[in-house]
């Protein structure tokens, strides 16, 4: 018992030992996952979708090429590439570098196509990285889903990919650099040939020559007004006389046969009436939208890719931050994701109800050519309607979003349904007239979109109800003449079309081979319309004499099947070139002996040289045609060319000449500027008013239409005219460039 008190008193006394303080370890920061995509906005995107375990960077696009200076293709070894960094890209790649030496992994995520597993594959070089490591990320889409979806599937790079895109590179700089020298020895400095972009040039100028050899023939239409009984009149057309197809060639026939027809009586020999169903189009591929923006909204194949670009890239929506509008837009495929039909189906349910839902997704054909690599254009989520990103857009993003969201959301709507009636008329014993009615009895699709071969909705053509073995009233004979019109110049439109049926390029590089053409001064654009130059006829003319494969059409798709073959991995890249260039540089050989210098004509003018006094000529320029002198290089006097409308200024009563603006859009101005500020967008008219006898101008609509109205403020015939407030919109825009002009000009 006392030794257990002892112990216990002892246990009281001696002090307890204090449990030892733990050091406090620095932890390493948490090393990060690095992605590396294109373009900053792409980047802020994306970031913001993989929080904070992720660092986005761009890379600006390629940040390896060819020199500029040589020839860069190591012929005699296999045809290596000398790969340099790009100048200015320096610091760039000294970033990048850096942060992918701190990342715990490194994923590439380019554009989905061939340009861009290119950029991987150089992206992967210059960070070290193993290209058939999983290092590829691709996505059709920048939204949520779509971006933590190929986080989760990294891929190798895709070589036969990557060895179509350089062989395309290499068949331009051995055509470009070996053909151009030879065109700036034989014709002028600075111009420059291409695999594509010389077939294309061609194209437009075998176009211009059929126009010009075309030959304009007359011949004559007859329409007539009919009534039966006393309901309204309707129209019918003249098509057979005798049984055979009409054909009037000139007034005096024409004349014959109406005082004849007049004559005559009629009777309705037959009646069909019928439901028709027009169906939507497919979503938008590449072409399709270059077309459809081309022909709705007037843009330029450029300016439609460079809006996509920014909706695919990613918009600021408010509160909920940036996000990517619309899928990937370098496509050629017209199918679909299963969850986008679900969604789009869904939709159309609840906006538009079961009448306008099909009973099963409507599907698309995709072309035989087509590559499929990617879905159709559409929106990402068909909820965003034009409506609720009205806000964040800029016009031109939510015109050409406007029309994705709807082509989208048509083509998988129900069918319009007309009814058709055509009515066969009877005249005498002679005579063959037919007149068509068609009234919209279901809307479908198209009360969404009106279809990609027009701009307004069709109007109904209603025929009253007419009986078979009715007689009709003549009431008038209306005769008109016509004249046969040579073959429309292309535009973006047509051009793109034609690029696509003749298999030249590929959807993405049909815009920058329009613009490559315009400013090398081959091709220009004239009232949307290209036109080819006296310099794109002689460089056409001369690639067609000694280089007939350069311009071949046939010869040019053949080689662009075949870069597809090398990307499904079925021909040997290195094959291609050898095969290429072997003929073509034996080619290029004897034209060089045989071609002399070629003179290009030269248009002179009636403008003086004030500081020679020689009589300036006309020269075509990367922005147009301008007047330069003769002398040239003792006298390097230039001029820009002022086009006369014939009409006077009213301020000072100078010349109102035609000039360009900045950007390359067309208005009016004194040729006295800047003494004289008279300006105006719209076309000045020699026609005067027959109110207050000043001259008049023309408005042109986007739409086509033209309203002509008075130059004179004051006139009577301008107040209340809803076209004032438009004008004083578009001079206000006009004097506010020009004070900017101004000022910039007077701080240098």
């Amino acid at each position: 018992m006392a030794t257990a008190t002892a112990k216990t008193a002892a246990a009281k006394t001696t002090p307890a030992k204090k449990p030892a303080r733990k050091t406090k370890t620095k932890r390493k920061p948490a090393k990060k996952t690095l992605v590396v995509v294109e373009s900053p906005a792409k980047a802020k995107t994306i970031e913001k979708y993989l929080g904070r375990k992720y660092m986005v960077r761009a890379s600006m696009g390629h940040l390896r090429d060819l020199p500029k200076s040589q020839f860069g293709i190591d012929v005699e070894h296999d045809f290596t590439p000398k790969y340099i960094n790009i100048r200015g890209k320096g610091d760039l790649i000294k970033a990048l570098k850096k942060d992918a030496k701190n990342a715990d992994k490194v994923y590439l995520a380019s554009d989905p196509d061939r340009e861009g597993e290119a950029i991987a594959w150089h992206l992967a070089y210059i960070l070290g990285l193993d290209p058939d490591a999983d290092c590829r990320i691709v996505f059709n889409e920048i939204t949520k889903p779509a971006i933590q979806e190929a986080v989760k599937h990294p891929r190798s790079i895709n070589e036969d990919q990557v060895d179509a895109q350089q062989a395309r590179r290499m068949l331009d700089r051995i055509v470009g650099y070996k053909l151009s020298p030879l065109l700036w020895r034989k014709i002028r400095k600075g111009l420059s040939a291409g695999r594509v972009q010389s077939v294309t040039v061609k194209l437009i100028c075998d176009r211009e020559k059929e126009i010009q050899a075309f030959e304009s023939e007359e011949y004559w239409t007859v329409t007539t007004k009919m009534r039966a009984g006393k309901s309204p009149m309707f129209t019918a057309e003249l098509t057979q006389v005798d049984g055979q197809k009409l054909s009037l060639g000139n007034a005096e026939a024409t004349q014959k046969l109406v005082a004849d027809l007049e004559q005559q009586s009629f009777a309705v020999s037959q009646v069909k009436k019928r439901e028709r169903q027009k169906r939507p189009s497919a979503p938008f591929t590449t072409s399709s939208l270059q077309q459809d923006a081309a022909r709705k909204l007037g843009f330029t194949s450029r300016r439609t890719m460079m809006v996509a670009q920014q909706l695919y890239e990613g918009i600021e929506l408010g509160h909920g931050g940036a996000a990517g509008l619309i899928t990937y837009m370098r496509t050629d495929s017209t199918r679909l994701s299963d969850l986008a039909l679900s969604e789009v189906r869904d939709f159309i349910g609840e906006q538009y109800g079961a009448d306008y839902l099909p009973a099963k997704a409507n599907i698309y054909a995709t072309g035989h050519k087509a590559q499929d690599a990617h879905e159709a254009i559409r929106p990402t989520d068909v909820q965003r309607t034009p409506e609720s990103v009205e806000p964040y857009l800029n016009r031109d993003q939510l015109k050409l979003y406007t029309l994705i969201w709807q082509r989208f959301t048509a083509c998988q709507m129900t069918p319009a349904i007309y009814d058709t009636v055509s009515v066969t008329i009877k005249g005498g014993e002679r005579y063959t007239l037919r007149a068509a009615g068609s009234q919209l009895k279901f809307p479908g699709f198209t009360k969404v979109y009106a279809g990609a071969d027009t701009t307004k909705k069709a109007k109904d053509v209603i025929l009253p109800e007419l009986a078979e073995g009715g007689a009709l009233k003549l009431e008038k004979t209306l005769p008109e003449q016509h004249f046969t019109e040579p073959p429309p110049r292309y535009n973006d439109a047509s051009l793109v079309k034609t690029l696509e049926e003749k298999e030249i390029g590929r959807p993405s590089t049909y815009a920058p081979i329009i613009d490559t053409i315009q400013t090398r001064g081959y091709v220009q654009r004239v009232d949307k319309h290209f036109q080819p130059t006296e310099l794109g006829f002689v460089v056409v003319d001369m690639l067609e004499k000694y280089f007939q494969d350069i311009v071949d059409v046939k010869f040019t798709a053949n080689l662009e099947n075949e870069l597809d073959e090398i990307a499904e991995g079925k021909i040997n890249k290195n094959d291609l070139l050898r095969e290429f260039y072997g003929p073509f540089e034996q080619t290029l050989e004897k034209a060089d002996e045989a071609i002399g210098h070629v003179e290009l004509p030269v248009e002179v003018s009636d403008v003086k040289c004030e500081k020679c006094g020689r009589m300036m000529v006309i020269k075509q320029g990367r922005f147009g045609k301008f007047l330069a002198c003769p002398g040239f290089p003792e006298c390097r006097n230039t001029k820009p060319l002022l086009i006369d409308t014939g009409v006077k200024c009213p301020k000072c009563g100078g010349k109102i000449v035609e000039r360009k603006s900045r950007r390359g859009r067309k208005f009016y101005g004194c040729e006295n500027y800047p003494d004289c500020d008279y300006t105006t967008w719209d076309t000045p008219l020699q026609e005067k008013c027959e109110k207050c006898g000043s001259f008049m101008l023309e408005h042109h609509y986007k739409n086509g239409r033209r309203l002509k109205y008075c130059s004179n403020d004051a006139c009577e015939t301008r107040i209340d005219n809803p076209i004032n407030e438009e004008i004083a919109k578009l001079k206000a825009r006009l004097n506010a460039k020009q004070a900017k002009e101004a000022q910039e000009k007077a701080k240098k």
